[in-house]
C-alpha cells in the first residue's frame, strides 16, 4: 500500500468516526444524557473496528510520522491535529513527534501559541480590527491573492473601565471574555494608557506565582483569596516614554517592554527562553469570572522596573528622519506599507548586555498595511500570545506619548 493510500485511509477512518458521532449527537427522540453516553460508545466501538486499532506501535508511529513530514501548512496541518485527537495512545505519539516551535517554526496546537517563536526568522501573522465591536483577530499568513483569512490564532476585546481598560485574549473568536474556558490572558493599562501588563491565564510554569494585592475581593459576600483569581500571573510590562513636548514636536513613539518570564540571556548564542509543553492548571479551572473594581493592582505594581535585573529588556528601533519624504522610516522588508504613529520594531535593549547584530535582530515588529489590517511578525524568544499582547498596546489611545 503506497502512502498516500494510507493517508487517505487514516483520513477517512477519521471522518466516518466523526460523522458517526454526530449523527448520534443530533439525534432525535432520546434524552440528553442518553444521547452523550451513546455518542461515546459509538466513537469507541467504531475505533474498535478499524484497521488502525491493531495497528503495531511502530507501524503506527511511522504513519503518523510521515503525516506530520507530509502536512507542513495550513489549511493541511488540521490532519495533524486530527490525528492526536483519535485516541489517548495517538495524542502521546503526535506529542513526541511534533517539535516544538522553536526547531520546527511550524504551529501546531493551542500550547504553540505559547511558546517561543522560530529562531533566526520571523513568523509572518497580522492582525484585523473590527471597530464596531473593539474586537481583534490574529491569523498566521497573509495571502494578498486570496479571500482566504488564513489560520485564525487568538482574538481579543477591548474593555473600558472607568480608570484602566482591559483586553481580554481569547483562543475562541466567538467567545471572549475572562469566564471562557478558552481565555488564556488579558493586558491592562492605566489611566493615561502609558503603562501596561501582560497576565498570563495560566501558570506559565510550575514556580510561576499569582500577583497578590493589596485587597481581597468580595463575590456574593465572601471574601476570595487574589490566588484564586484566574489569569492573574506576570508576564511583561510594557512602558511608553511621555513626550511633555509633542504638542510643539510631534515625533515616533518610545517604548520599553520588560519581559517578566524570559531572562536576558535568552538571546545570547546557546540561550534558553522557558518554553510550555502543555497549560498548566491553576486547580480552578471552572471559577467564575470576577470583576475588577478598581486598578489598585497597577498602582501597587508600579511597574517594578527597578526589579528587572536578569530579565529581557526590549526596547523599540529608532527610526531615522527622511528629508525628501518628511517622515520617520523604518525598514520592515515590505512588510508595513502605510505610515502610522502605531508601527514599531522591537530590539534587544542595550541594557541587556548585547551588542553588535544581537541589538539590531527584530525581536517583534508591527506595522499598517491596510484599513484596520496590520502585520505582526515575531521570532524567539517570545511567544505569539506575547506578541499579540504588544501589539494591542499599540492601538490604546495614548495621552501625550507622540
Amino acid at each position: 500500500m503506497s502512502f498516500k493510500s494510507i493517508l487517505q485511509d487514516v483520513k477517512g477512518e477519521l471522518g466516518s468516526i466523526s460523522r458517526k458521532g454526530f449523527d448520534v449527537r443530533f439525534g432525535y427522540g432520546r434524552s440528553r444524557s442518553h444521547r452523550v453516553v451513546q455518542d461515546c460508545s459509538v466513537v469507541v466501538d467504531a475505533f474498535k473496528q478499524s484497521c488502525w486499532a491493531n495497528m503495531p506501535p511502530e507501524l503506527l508511529r511511522d504513519v503518523l510520522l510521515r503525516i506530520e513530514a507530509s502536512e507542513t501548512t495550513w489549511p493541511p496541518r488540521k490532519n495533524v491535529v486530527a490525528c492526536a485527537g483519535v485516541c489517548r495512545s495517538w495524542r502521546e505519539i503526535m506529542k513526541e513527534i511534533v517539535k516544538t516551535l522553536e526547531v520546527s517554526g511550524k504551529l501546531t496546537f493551542p500550547i504553540s501559541l505559547k511558546q517561543p517563536g522560530p529562531r533566526g526568522s520571523l513568523l509572518q501573522c497580522y492582525i484585523k480590527r473590527n471597530r464596531s465591536s473593539q474586537t481583534y483577530y490574529l491569523y498566521l499568513g497573509l495571502n494578498q491573492s486570496s479571500n482566504d483569512d488564513g489560520k485564525f490564532l487568538l482574538a481579543a476585546r477591548k474593555c473600558r473601565r472607568p480608570t484602566c481598560t482591559d483586553y481580554i485574549i481569547s483562543l475562541n473568536c466567538d467567545d471572549v471574555s475572562k469566564g471562557s474556558s478558552t481565555y488564556i490572558g488579558r493586558l491592562r493599562s492605566n489611566f493615561l494608557g502609558t503603562k501596561f501588563t501582560i497576565y498570563d491565564g495560566h501558570p506559565p510554569n510550575a514556580e510561576a506565582r499569582v500577583t497578590k494585592c493589596r485587597s481581597t475581593r468580595q463575590v456574593n459576600m465572601k471574601q476570595v483569596s487574589p490566588k484564586l483569581l484566574a489569569g492573574n500571573y506576570h508576564v511583561a510590562h510594557i512602558s511608553y516614554e511621555l513626550n511633555l513636548t509633542y504638542l510643539k514636536n510631534r515625533g515616533p513613539r518610545r517604548m520599553q517592554c520588560v519581559m517578566d518570564a524570559i531572562p536576558a540571556s535568552s538571546i545570547e548564542p546557546g540561550g534558553v527562553a522557558p518554553t510550555q509543553t502543555e497549560f498548566h492548571h491553576s486547580g480552578l479551572d471552572s471559577f467564575p469570572s470576577i470583576p475588577f473594581f478598581r486598578s489598585k493592582s497597577i498602582r501597587a505594581e508600579n511597574f517594578q522596573n527597578d526589579q528587572k535585573e536578569g530579565l529581557l529588556v526590549l526596547r523599540n528601533k529608532a527610526p531615522r528622519w527622511h528629508e525628501q519624504l518628511q517622515c520617520w522610516c523604518l525598514n520592515f522588508n515590505g512588510r508595513v506599507t502605510v505610515a502610522s504613529v502605531k508601527n514599531f520594531q522591537l530590539v534587544a535593549s542595550l541594557e541587556n548586555g548585547v551588542a553588535g547584530q544581537e541589538h539590531e535582530n527584530v525581536i517583534l515588529q508591527f506595522g499598517k498595511v491596510g484599513k484596520d489590517v496590520f502585520t505582526m511578525d515575531y521570532q524567539y524568544p517570545i511567544s505569539a500570545f506575547q506578541a499579540f499582547a504588544i501589539c494591542l498596546s499599540s492601538f490604546d489611545t495614548k495621552i501625550a506619548c507622540e
